[in-house]
């Protein structure tokens, strides 16, 4: 088993089956947790809901976090995040579809970390997570 666990936060099955093959293709040591709405990420972050029993204090290396979401949207969720004094410091990747700029400036002004849009492609869909497991898993030193 990993030392990095990867949170994904995405609706759409399909993409979230992609990124786990991705992941797997591009040799990523890492465990995938997928949630698939914002609700259900504030509650596996936080420790609550069905996800009580967990360690909140056991965090994931990083989140992927789409931001068309239902029931709390992404900008909803990184706003949740970066209110709260034990994930503020958390990385957090948006990887969306979206290239609309008020998505992106309104991305890093809740403080997203990186704003990476899905290539439709598969393989590059690849390289970009290969890209993203490399920096934010193996070369990235977190905070404490």
């Amino acid at each position: 088993m990993s030392d990095h666990t990867i949170l994904l936060i995405e609706d759409n099955p399909d993409d979230a089956e992609l990124t786990r093959i991705a992941f797997a293709e591009a040799a990523i040591d890492s465990q995938l947790v997928v949630v698939g709405d914002g609700a259900e990420a504030l509650d596996y972050l936080f420790a609550q809901g069905k996800y009580a029993a967990r360690d909140a204090a056991d965090l994931p290396s990083i989140v992927l976090l789409d931001l068309n979401l239902p029931k709390l949207d992404g900008r909803e969720v990184l706003q949740a995040l970066r209110a709260n004094p034990a994930t503020r410091g958390l990385p957090v990747v948006v990887l969306t579809t979206s290239t609309e700029p008020f998505d992106v400036e309104a991305s890093y002004a809740l403080g997203v970390n990186s704003y990476i849009r899905k290539p439709v492609d598969f393989k590059k869909f690849v390289e970009v997570v290969k890209q993203i497991g490399l920096y934010w898993l193996v070369l990235n030193h977190p905070r404490g």
